[in-house]
């Protein structure tokens, strides 16, 4: 998934897709583990698609903290 594409869901389809790609990135590590991938650059893919998750529901919940801090 590119950045835009992220940035369009709603926090929901974030921990949705986020927990999906973790799904898919232990099955990609277990199918690994028994017989070599044909393209082990799908590994670095998901690993990558995670951190860019992550980064977004991090973002996000760090926006809603700074919103909801009163200004002193």
């Amino acid at each position: 998934m590119k950045n835009e594409e992220i940035r369009a869901l709603s926090v929901e389809d974030l921990r949705t897709q986020l927990k999906t790609e973790q799904t898919n990135g232990q099955q990609l590590r277990f199918a690994h583990a028994i017989s070599p991938l044909e393209n082990p650059a799908r590994m670095k893919a998901n690993r990558k698609a995670v951190a860019r998750l992550q980064t977004e529901v991090s973002r996000r919940k760090h926006e809603e903290q700074a919103a909801n801090t009163p200004a002193q």
